[in-house]
């Protein structure tokens, strides 16, 4: 297990090309409430973070709950940091994050998000991304766009 900077981040045996995305620390958010999540490149600018919806993620009308989606693109910041970047993902905080949402969520197929860095400086990055669903991402569920404050300097 590769643990850095708080994730668990090591090749996933059950889906090849998939990486764990997990908290070292299972009692924290992520694990706690969105279970089981993995990330992957592709290419040199875009990263993937999946979860896999469960009855728990759903809202009264049995589709994805839109703070799961929330939580999700947040996450997938700093999944995409990392990946990207190679940046201190543990280290950073939002400081903006704006969403759109498109459609429903379904519980049946696994949830996407896709990301990319759109600009990074010394202090910040800005990232967008959209929340889809299907092998080919034909069902869009939201956009959104996040800005990301690296770690202070020790």
């Amino acid at each position: 297990m590769v643990s850095t900077g708080g994730f668990i981040y090591e090749a996933d045996p059950d889906h090849p090309g998939w990486h764990r995305w997990e908290l070292a620390d299972d009692s924290r958010f992520n694990a706690q409430t969105m279970g089981r999540m993995l990330v992957r490149a592709e290419g040199s600018s875009l990263c993937r973070v999946r979860m896999f919806p469960e009855r728990r993620h759903s809202n009264l009308l049995d589709m994805v709950h839109g703070a799961v989606t929330l939580a999700m693109m947040d996450i997938s910041l700093f999944a995409a940091m990392r990946i990207l970047l190679d940046g201190d993902a543990a280290g950073s905080v939002t400081l903006e994050l704006s969403s759109q949402f498109i459609g429903a969520g379904q519980l049946t197929r696994p949830l996407d998000a896709l990301i990319e860095v759109v600009r990074e400086t010394g202090r910040l990055v800005f990232l967008r991304g959209t929340i889809v669903q299907g092998d080919g991402d034909e069902h869009l569920v939201a956009t959104y766009s996040g800005i990301v404050r690296k770690p202070s300097r020790r």
